[in-house]
């Protein structure tokens, strides 16, 4: 049996992009593309589209752009698709009516090995906790976040040093390549499901913000590396510099390199030596490599050290 897909392709970023693209290469029929309102953004606040708004108008697809998930036009105008799938991919929780709509039902790629990792930042919490793998899955929707029954998933190394952004992109094409295979399965009606199981302990990709990106200087150096490398180069781990002359600045750090050694400082506590930036921590150091001080733009620390003076009782906190 090969069954006529007729797809309502929902996303807002890059990463859904790359699945769209394989969508339309591999010569699905997308009735259309549901994807984020326009926003304004930058010093102009200019409105401007998300990414996959840009890609749709390009491959002259038909677009919906709803505020509300649940207005009563837009559900019409969904339902007058006669779509009979829709795949989502970094996109927001869907109502009920929305994603329980097609009668082959609602899948989503989620960039974790479900049930590992729900929740919103799943690709920066796997670097910041240290783990050796992760992948992508695809899922039959539920009425919960990230818990509908698995279709299929991918598994996927990562690298000793490898960051975010790197990772990031790795996934994007992977996800991409597995939600060919999860089309291809349901249009032969040979898609078979497996609930996800319960663990003892969940790991949670809790979404970003100010306090679980800032450097806690009193951590171990792996972990800090961990946390750095998590959120490089978006949105970036984060710390304040007091220069001890009451000048106190937000400092964003985009890459370091561990030093362990036994010391006695504070951690916190800032060395300049040999043109490195170094940063006590309880374990060692954390020699700083690429950041950016306020107002200024991204620096590899040579560039640093020559407009910017470090002083003796320097200390991040």
């Amino acid at each position: 049996m090969n069954r006529d897909l007729r797809i309502v392709f929902m996303g807002t970023p890059d990463f859904a992009v790359e699945t769209l693209k394989h969508i339309l290469d591999n010569n699905f029929t997308v009735v259309c593309v549901v994807t984020a309102p326009d926003r304004p953004a930058g010093r102009g606040r200019k409105l401007q589209q998300s990414a996959v708004k840009t890609f749709a108008e390009q491959r002259g697809l038909s677009i919906l752009q709803p505020t509300n998930l649940k207005d009563e036009d837009f559900l019409e105008s969904l339902k007058a698709l006669q779509a009979n799938l829709q795949v989502v991919v970094a996109f927001r929780m869907l109502p009920k009516v929305v994603w329980d709509m097609p009668n082959y039902g609602t899948f989503n790629l989620h960039a974790s090995l479900l049930p590992e990792y729900r929740g919103a930042a799943p690709i920066n919490w796997a670097i910041i906790n240290g783990e050796k793998q992760t992948g992508v899955t695809t899922f039959f929707i539920d009425d919960k976040i990230d818990t509908g029954e698995i279709i299929a998933h991918r598994t996927v190394a990562i690298g000793e040093n490898e960051n975010a952004g790197s990772l990031h992109d790795r996934l994007m094409v992977e996800g991409a390549v597995l939600v060919i295979e999860t089309l291809e399965n349901i249009a032969a009606d040979k898609v078979e499901t497996t609930k996800q199981p319960q663990l003892e302990i969940e790991k949670t990709a809790y979404k970003l913000n100010k306090e679980n990106t800032k450097i806690n200087w009193n951590d171990t150096s792996k972990a800090i590396y961990n946390l750095i490398r998590g959120l490089s180069p978006y949105p970036s781990a984060w710390t304040v510099l007091d220069n001890g002359d009451d000048v106190q600045m937000n400092i964003k750090v985009y890459d370091s390199q561990v030093e362990l050694k036994d010391h006695s400082l504070e951690p916190g506590v800032v060395l300049v030596e040999d043109k490195k930036l170094k940063v006590a921590s309880s374990d060692g150091f954390l020699i700083l490599t690429e950041i950016q001080l306020a107002g200024k733009r991204k620096m590899v620390i040579k560039d640093v050290l020559n407009g910017f003076s470090f002083n003796s009782n320097a200390k991040m906190r």
